[in-house]
């Protein structure tokens, strides 16, 4: 009789400034990493977030914002915002994703995030493939959030950020429970869009709300 061998867990390198130490000399200066939330989403803004870590005091437990809990998520913000050189915020919202397409909104959120900084970067460092065109010299890294302490920082401020923006939502248009799902397409989302049609908030590009109020016109 034999024997399955034991799976063994797989154990990811730590997250380091490798990425952004390259790129900082590469561009002969300081390097932000940028991250995203929300595009998939069938509501609410896309945000992004930018942000120049202090190499000698960086936040212990930054990770891929989808590694980490919420809760390690809204404790690691403030740390994150009081440890960093500089962090910046922007979105673009809903009547932008739907006028554009979202990748062009994300380059947007992502170019206002920069601008916000108090510091301007010579580089990003953004997660992904796709190089967006931002104020100053960009680099990309797949799967950047689970490698570069800077692209993991950005990731827990937009996404953290946006799902508040998600609950505040939710207190304007309680039908929807926003605050649960944060705009993606559950099957609650789905019953409630059913049920009532789609609030302001809602992107009309997205296909299934674009089918929705298709048959609403008919």
């Amino acid at each position: 009789m034999t024997t399955k061998p034991k799976r063994t867990k797989t154990i990811k390198p730590p997250l380091t400034m490798d990425l952004e130490n390259h790129l900082a000399a590469v561009c002969g200066g300081l390097v932000c990493g940028v991250d995203e939330a929300g595009r998939g989403p069938w509501a609410g803004p896309v945000t992004a977030a930018a942000v120049i870590l202090n190499p000698d005091d960086i936040p212990a437990g930054l990770n891929d914002s989808k590694a980490l809990t919420e809760k390690r998520r809204e404790a690691l913000m403030p740390v994150i915002k009081e440890k960093a050189l500089a962090w910046g915020i922007g979105h673009a919202s809903v009547a932008e994703i739907d006028a554009l397409n979202i990748l062009k909104a994300t380059q947007l959120a992502m170019q206002r995030a920069i601008s916000a900084l108090s510091i301007a970067p010579a580089g990003a460092l953004v997660d992904g493939n796709y190089k967006f065109d931002l104020p100053c010299k960009v680099d990309v890294a797949v799967g950047g959030d689970g490698l570069s302490l800077s692209i993991a920082a950005a990731s827990i401020l937009a996404k953290t950020t946006r799902d508040q923006l998600l609950v505040e939502l939710d207190t304007l248009y309680p039908a929807y429970g926003f605050a649960r799902h944060k705009g993606y397409g559950s099957a609650t989302h789905r019953e409630a869009l059913a049920l009532h049609g789609p609030c302001p908030e809602h992107r009309s590009s997205y296909a299934p709300i674009r089918a929705l109020l298709g048959r609403e016109a008919a």
